[in-house]
């Protein structure tokens, strides 16, 4: 199972939020390049990377800072957060991300999502933000009437390959993940599923990978040092 420490990037810095709450958040570092390249040096072997601010507004005006982090890194990295075009996709691909991730767009845009996986196959990701079940948008701002097992099935026909599972109420409270929901999404398709928020312990961890998932985004947890990455990377081999 891979580990993806999570790179929140909000006016130009390292953030993380509560519960996806823009006016709940904390700052790590006025320099995300230097995080990054932190994580690198601690062995992760992906990096996540959310523009929170292109989530909200979809303006991606984090776009330099980001791709900085990309030329300054030889690991591979994932970007989401804003992503609402096949050109932007193509810039960020061509700026060195090894994957995009599709949030909003998935929702409200289907053409635009069919596109982006017959262009870029297995290099495009789908993020599903499920608040009580029900996949949230915007930034996690809105909620939608769509079911997260409902979207799961329609992706996979798609042809996604990837999708981030992220239970909004579990984020950034360092409570654990929702293991059931996880679950039923990773049963209910064969697409690879990452799960993110709420992951607290190296029991969390452990207990992700018995669901056979194939990755997980850690955040909160490594800034507040609940977590030490390099301790759970030693006692991983598979981690890597």
């Amino acid at each position: 199972m891979i580990l993806f420490p999570a790179i929140d990037i909000k006016d130009g810095k390292c953030v993380r939020l509560v519960q996806g709450d823009y006016k709940k958040e904390k700052i790590y570092s006025e320099d995300p390049a230097e995080i990054a390249a932190s994580w690198e040096a601690q062995l992760a072997a992906y990096l996540h990377i959310v523009d929170l601010d292109a989530a909200k507004t979809g303006e991606t005006s984090n776009k330099a800072l980001i791709k900085a982090i990309t030329d300054q890194t030889s690991i591979p990295v994932q970007i989401g957060g804003g992503i609402r075009s096949l050109e932007i996709i193509e810039e960020y691909i061509t700026a060195g991300a090894d994957r995009v991730i599709i949030g909003t767009a998935a929702i409200h845009d289907k053409e635009f999502l069919k596109k982006a996986v017959q262009t870029y196959g297995d290099k495009i990701a789908v993020s599903i933000d499920a608040r009580h079940g029900y996949v949230a948008t915007d930034g996690w701002t809105k909620t939608s009437t769509i079911k997260a097992i409902d979207l799961v099935k329609e992706l996979e026909a798609t042809g996604v390959q990837t999708i981030i599972y992220t239970d909004i109420a579990k984020d950034g409270m360092l409570e654990g993940p929702n293991f059931s929901e996880l679950q039923t999404m990773n049963e209910a398709s064969s697409m690879n599923v990452i799960a993110s928020g709420g992951i607290t312990s190296q029991s969390d961890i452990e207990q992700l990978e018995h669901l056979h998932l194939h990755g997980a985004i850690i955040g909160k947890a490594l800034y507040d040092g609940t977590l030490d990455f390099e301790t759970i990377m030693g006692g991983d081999r598979n981690a890597r």
